[in-house]
């Protein structure tokens, strides 16, 4: 399980990528760098990083299911992701 203060900062950012979305595609439009720079580097897209919806586990993240690759083997192997079985030949 990731730390608390990590998952609550990466709300934090969606909130305020979200909150700039706006202002910054304007000011990209327009050209205006230098007022760009001036927004708070947390409201920038690029600084988002996927984690786990379960455990906050920020590497071994499937962008299809949302969860780390831990969480989905267990879950796949307990039959709770519909369309999922474990290979067997």
């Amino acid at each position: 399980m990731a730390k608390e203060s990590m998952i609550a900062r990466e709300v934090k950012r969606a909130k305020m990528v979200e909150k700039y979305a706006k202002k910054r595609a304007a000011l990209k439009a327009a050209g205006d760098y230098q007022a760009l720079a001036l927004l708070p580097r947390n409201s920038s897209t690029v600084r988002l990083h996927n984690r786990c919806l379960l455990s906050g586990r920020p590497k071994g993240y499937m962008r299809q299911f949302g969860i780390s690759r831990i969480e989905f083997r267990e879950m796949a192997s307990k039959g709770l992701i519909p369309g999922v079985k474990k290979a067997s030949w």
